[in-house]
């Protein structure tokens, strides 16, 4: 080969090396561009130091610490929640319904069954005065009345006793009223029930209760006097007189009760 043919095949092969040298720099370029990317794309958990191209060469670069991962909290013991209590109400408890006693038929001919007697105790009935009985019951003959004089009949017994002794009340009962008699005196006259009323007459002038008033046996009511027009020459003494539905009877009798 000539000098012309060796320097053209010298020109060829040297810009061919060139190119090629070209190329090797570029794919080798490429390959760490690529490396590089695959570091940075996110998944990667390491630090990522920055250098800062402004702080002179022999400057020392700082890297960052790692970050260590979050721990979860996990509490000593476990915390048991209680499930709530439902209380069931107790039942109430019914009361067994009460029944009315048979009614057992009564055979008056049965030999055996006979009924007692119920006895009515009547109410008590104490004498008004202790004293000498000068004048008795007479409503159904005349007696001589010596005070006028006269004979006529006599509703009451007059019981003598000094001035001022105590009169009490015969039998419990209701004041029917206290007055003053033009013709018996001081009187006051108590209501006992079943028609049954007592008049004490010639008592002296403030006798101890007030109509309307309740009053039980043998609560004083007055006291011994000579108020009475009609039987003042008798002196001091009680005119007591009972009467049965409006009709007078013998005191001596209710007293004792054989009336």
């Amino acid at each position: 080969m000539d000098n012309r043919g060796k320097r053209q095949a010298a020109s060829i092969f040297g810009s061919t090396g060139f190119y090629i040298a070209l190329l090797a720099c570029v794919l080798a370029a490429g390959v760490v561009g690529y490396f590089a990317l695959l570091r940075n794309d996110g998944t990667s958990t390491e630090p990522v130091q920055t250098v800062d191209n402004t702080v002179p060469r022999n400057s020392v670069p700082v890297s960052l610490p790692e970050e260590e991962p979050a721990k979860p909290v996990v509490k000593d013991q476990p915390v048991t929640v209680p499930a709530p209590i439902h209380t069931l109400p107790e039942p109430e408890e019914e009361e067994a319904p009460v029944s009315a006693p048979a009614e057992v038929p009564v055979d008056a001919e049965a030999p055996g069954i006979a009924a007692e007697p119920v006895e009515i105790t009547p109410p008590q009935r104490l004498s008004p005065l202790a004293g000498e009985t000068v004048a008795v019951f007479s409503v159904d003959r005349l007696s001589y009345d010596e005070t006028l004089g006269d004979w006529r009949t006599h509703d009451g017994i007059d019981i003598k006793a000094d001035a001022g002794t105590s009169v009490t009340a015969a039998c419990a009962g209701t004041v029917l009223q206290v007055e003053e008699d033009g013709r018996m005196g001081t009187a006051v006259t108590i209501d006992h029930g079943d028609g049954y009323v007592t008049t004490y007459a010639s008592l002296q002038g403030e006798p101890l209760v007030l109509a309307g008033e309740e009053v039980a046996a043998g609560t004083p009511i007055g006291a011994v006097g000579n108020t009475s027009l009609t039987e003042a020459g008798l002196g001091a003494h009680l005119h007591f007189s009972v009467t049965r539905n409006g009709e007078a009877i013998d005191p001596a009798g209710y007293l004792d009760y054989s009336e």
